[in-house]
């Protein structure tokens, strides 16, 4: 009588450790590369005259372009693997800094804007591609965490890396090339320690038996690529994503000018907000790792953290608080939505069907492209016809949209993975039938 086969054995946490520092290491390049151009921006003014709508179509340009190919990117990263997509991806960004430093106007640096968004677009699914096929099962909340934790400092980097090297050197074209420079030692790393980002040797490292010849092919027969196109959860993960993102574009492009029209704080103190909002966000997404790992009902996390947020929000929409303690009370907001953040993304892990971690992944994070390239004008509008108060309120009801999605796509879960939905035939409502 043959014994079965025993499980793979849990990795040791110096292989997680290794996994989630490198994909940590390429989301925040990504993140950095999110501003490389709009710390650059009054330069470009002073040397090409450009107008701030000129400029602004540059970022609708980046993430526009990123929308599209991470939507795309995921079926790329499901058919050839996440690892030689992220090199292909890293090396984009070498392109880009190579165009914004050679850039001699507004046709070069829109090339490097493209550049970047193309560069950007399939982060999401290599990443969480790598993370959920290497990393244990009982460390995967706390990868998502610093997963997080890395796109936030990828944020507040670039625009100190940016400006301190051009005012030592006194060009921005060596800033850009510097960016690239770091980009380039980024790819080198991944391809040196190219065996912890190994994606196609199944789960935690070990290779995974074929499945039978049989079974294999039906499978194939039976479901179309995009067949995942059919689960609600899905599309209510890309909502999700698209109102928390709304949020975050109010708050990263206009909190510091809201505050100064609301309370009459000086630039000097709000240009600190954003900052705060992205360190605060950092801690709560450290403790949301946690969370994560041990909550059974994730949405009841995110729900209850994102309502937090957003009741903060609308605190300092009132007008009621002391000026100081407003920009304090709008950075410690950040809180909540990286204490979501780790949940968010074990529940997408959850909402994902077998096989389609890839494509699902790359559809849902397209909804944040979207939101940043859709709210970022719809809030500069109501800033620009007198409403700062909008911001946070905006900001807020964004937030409660969220929760809203969120919920949904917990129950949608839920309703999957429950006895009657195995029964075949059963959980149509939320299943991939055969195309």
């Amino acid at each position: 009588m043959t014994a079965a086969p025993s499980p793979p054995a849990t990795p040791a946490w110096s292989d997680d450790a290794r996994t989630i520092g490198l994909v940590g290491v390429a989301h925040g390049t990504s993140h950095f590369f999110h501003l490389l151009l709009p710390p650059l921006f009054p330069l470009f003014i002073r040397d090409f005259g450009f107008s701030y709508s000129e400029l602004g179509l540059l970022v609708t340009t980046f993430f526009a372009v990123s929308a599209i190919g991470q939507a795309l990117g995921g079926f790329l990263v499901d058919r050839v693997g996440a690892r030689p997509v992220l090199f292909a991806a890293l090396a984009c960004f070498v392109a880009a800094a190579a165009a914004t430093a050679t850039a001699t106007g507004y046709a070069g640096l829109m090339l490097a804007a493209a550049l970047a968004g193309l560069g950007n677009s399939p982060f999401h699914p290599v990443d969480f591609t790598i993370l959920n096929k290497r990393v244990s099962q009982a460390r995967l909340g706390h990868a998502f965490s610093v997963h997080g934790i890395t796109g936030n400092l990828g944020w507040a980097a670039a625009p100190v890396f940016l400006t301190a090297i051009t005012a030592a050197t006194g060009s921005w074209r060596i800033a850009a090339a510097c960016a690239g420079g770091w980009a380039l030692l980024v790819l080198l790393l991944m391809v040196w320690k190219r065996e912890a980002i190994d994606d196609r040797s199944g789960s935690w490292g070990h290779e995974v038996a074929p499945a039978p010849a049989g079974l294999a092919g039906a499978a194939s027969a039976a479901e179309h690529p995009l067949a995942f196109l059919r689960l609600p959860s899905v599309w209510l993960c890309f909502s999700f994503f698209f109102w928390s993102t709304s949020a975050l574009a109010a708050i990263q492009s206009f909190a510091s000018p809201a505050l100064q029209a609301l309370y009459g704080l000086p630039l000097t103190a709000t240009a600190f907000v954003v900052t705060g909002f992205m360190v605060f966000g950092a801690v709560g997404m450290v403790v949301g790792g946690f969370l994560a790992a041990r909550a059974e009902r994730l949405e009841r996390v995110i729900s209850a953290c994102l309502v937090a947020s957003a009741a903060v929000l609308m605190l300092v929409a009132s007008g009621w608080l002391p000026g100081s303690l407003a920009a304090v009370v709008a950075a410690m907001a950040g809180f909540g939505t990286g204490l979501a953040g780790p949940s968010r993304d074990m529940l997408i892990k959850r909402a994902a069907p077998p096989g389609a971690t890839g494509r699902v992944y790359g559809t849902v994070y397209s909804g944040l492209d979207l939101g940043f390239a859709l709210a970022a004008p719809v809030f500069g509008w109501l800033l620009d016809h007198g409403h700062p108060s909008s911001v946070f309120v905006g900001a807020a009801l964004a937030l409660l949209g969220g929760v809203a999605s969120a919920s949904l796509v917990g129950r949608s879960v839920r309703r999957r993975a429950s006895p009657a939905a195995a029964r075949p035939g059963a959980g149509a409502s939320d299943g991939a039938k055969p195309a």
